[in-house]
């Protein structure tokens, strides 16, 4: 009876104090599996499909035009797979198909649950820093990540990177303008749009990654392609609207 509930009703805002976003690169044969009919992979030189990691400290998230003590601060991990719609109209949309979503408080689970299609789950989470270092980690969700703090034009893109420098990287560096959910009974695209400013991703050299979710979707000849920082960031995801697919 209240499934309308989960399209996003109403618009919503946070502050992002700090989005990590560690992006891998994989042959595009292995995402489609990943992905639902009426989208299709974003790739680059038609060979690489994309899937992110974004761990992303939210302060004051709300429903948008909310005074700011209704606000709530929660630590989010989301796996997306960067893809593309072309909406009825014939426009082609660049965007994010979400795989898994992690949050560290219950309470954000479950409120995230009623008016998401995200699935939700609660995990532990552990933010570290030390001589010249960051760490995120959590041992329930098996990762552990690392990032020099030390900011330079001089940052190496990870090896076996597709891309040939980190003005092609940053096309892939997250978030898209829009995110998708695909009801396949209803043939209907939920289109969920997000505004920001000043989105400006900072390189980062990555010391150490490992992601037991990646794993686990057995990808062949994956590899880190960059990674990203953003500190500071107002951001608001729009209502949620709905097209018909075909």
């Amino acid at each position: 009876m209240l499934d309308f509930l989960k399209d996003h009703p109403f618009a919503v805002e946070a502050f992002f104090e700090s989005s990590l976003v560690f992006t891998f690169a994989v042959p595009k044969e292995q995402v489609q599996h990943l992905i639902p009919e009426c989208l299709e992979a974003d790739t680059f030189q038609d060979k690489w499909a994309f899937i992110a990691v974004a761990m992303v400290q939210t302060k004051g998230l709300r429903p948008k035009g909310f005074p700011s003590i209704f606000g709530n601060d929660f630590f989010l991990i989301g796996y997306r797979v960067f893809v593309r719609y072309t909406t009825l109209a014939g426009k082609s949309l660049r965007g994010l198909y979400i795989l898994k979503s992690e949050t560290d408080k219950k309470k954000m689970e479950f409120f995230g649950n009623i008016f998401t299609h995200y699935n939700y789950t609660t995990t532990d989470i552990t933010q570290t820093s030390g001589d010249g270092f960051t760490g995120v980690s959590s041992v329930k969700s098996g990762f552990k990540a690392r990032i020099s703090n030390t900011q330079s034009d001089d940052i190496a893109l990870p090896a076996g990177s597709p891309f040939a420098d980190w003005k092609e990287a940053r096309r892939f560096a997250g978030p898209l303008p829009f995110t998708f959910t695909y009801n396949g009974e209803k043939k209907e695209v939920l289109i969920i749009e997000g505004v920001r400013e000043n989105w400006k991703p900072e390189p980062v050299e990555v010391m150490e990654q490992r992601f037991s979710f990646i794993d686990s979707l057995q990808l062949q000849d994956a590899r880190l392609a960059n990674a990203f920082v953003i500190r500071n960031i107002p951001y608001y995801w729009k209502k949620g609207r709905i097209e018909k697919w075909k």
